[in-house]
């Protein structure tokens, strides 16, 4: 009898530690990310073209299909990787006039693309489609303006707006970029550029205004900056020499957030409000930065796997039969007015919500 009390009492630690470590597994069903990666990844096979500007394959498109590529990835769903290199070749035949020009930052981010299907398939056509994206991104063409020239001056993209939402699009091309190469110019780039960012833009609680001329701590400004950080420190080799300040940033972002999140999980469209609605794309990017850094070892999994279970948990609930995620603010221009943020509209299956449920889904997915 003492042996057995013995033996559970030894036991209950190991399995309180396993409790809290595996918080990210073991969902119930319809909600597993298997489940939901599937819903949302085959939505996109036969979805429409979304285009910047009516012409060019825009950047929630491109984020979504990158999404469906790694979820295809992972679960090794050839039939899914098939139909979304099927849809990528038109792109290089009759679809031609849809591939995005190499002049804006949210144009710019579509070769990191053809660089994810280069890393699944090593088909030598999508490196040399995707890296002119990247390489562009600090040729400073010559009708740049002034103030392009003077970031170029001091080693930065021409690019650079001081945008947060510019963190995630500079940094997905970049890193692809150095993924597919070992070139270390690239990954250089989107750690120098970060730390601007870092420096600029974060306030003391942690967050970021949109702009430095709009103080509002919009949702998926913020969640393209958290993401954007994410991505760059799994690539940031561990002695780079701008690593501890970027991981400065992204913790100091954590945990603000962590303090923001609704009690049910979710997140505002401005995080600081309590009255706004409940915004799904940058409660999404918000799970996935919390996910990947339970599962990297950035952050403390007591403290955070449960904030990022709770956040999935409530996102799963937003999306419908066919697919698509509901509550999605549209596409957001800055402006320094606070009822501009409230009053956007939102929709349902909005590419800019259904990107991060991928990435989301790839974060749990992963070992």
């Amino acid at each position: 009898m003492y042996k057995k009390i013995l033996i559970i009492f030894l036991c209950f630690p190991l399995r309180f530690l396993s409790a809290q470590t595996d918080t990210l597994e073991d969902f119930p069903e319809g909600y597993t990310p298997e489940e939901v990666g599937k819903l949302v990844a085959y939505r996109f096979v036969y979805a429409k073209h979304a285009l910047h500007a009516g012409k060019w394959i825009s950047y929630p498109e491109t984020f979504y299909w990158n999404g469906a590529l790694r979820f295809a990835q992972l679960t090794d769903d050839r039939a899914l990787l098939r139909s979304m290199q099927d849809r990528f070749e038109l792109l290089l035949t009759t679809e031609k006039e849809l591939l995005p020009i190499r002049n804006h930052v949210d144009l710019n981010m579509f070769g990191s693309l053809p660089l994810t299907l280069y890393q699944i398939t090593g088909d030598q056509r999508y490196k040399e489609l995707g890296l002119p994206y990247a390489d562009t991104q600090w040729e400073v063409p010559e009708n740049a303006k002034p103030g392009e020239k003077e970031w170029a001056e001091k080693g930065y993209t021409w690019q650079t707006r001081l945008w947060i939402d510019d963190m995630y699009m500079i940094t997905i091309v970049q890193a692809n970029a150095y993924k597919v190469t070992g070139d270390l110019k690239y990954i250089d780039r989107a750690a120098k550029e970060m730390v601007l960012y870092l420096d600029e833009l974060q306030r003391p609680n942690g967050l970021f205004y949109h702009a430095p001329d709009v103080p509002y701590y919009w949702a998926r400004g913020n969640g393209w900056m958290a993401a954007g950080v994410t991505e760059l420190l799994r690539y940031l080799p561990e002695d780079h020499k701008d690593r501890p300040r970027i991981m400065e940033g992204y913790r100091k972002m954590m945990k603000s957030l962590k303090d923001y999140q609704t009690a049910d999980g979710m997140w505002n469209q401005l995080i600081d409000e309590p009255d706004y609605w409940a915004e799904t794309s940058g409660s999404a990017m918000f799970a996935y930065a919390f996910i990947t850094g339970v599962k990297q070892g950035w952050l403390d999994a007591g403290t955070y796997a449960p904030a990022a279970r709770k956040a999935w948990m409530a996102l799963v609930s937003y999306i419908d039969t066919k697919g698509a995620v509901s509550e999605v603010c549209v596409g957001t221009n800055k402006k320094n007015d606070k009822q501009y943020y409230y009053d956007r509209p939102r929709r349902t299956g909005d590419y800019h919500g259904q990107a991060p449920y991928l990435w989301c889904v790839a974060a749990l997915l992963e070992k």
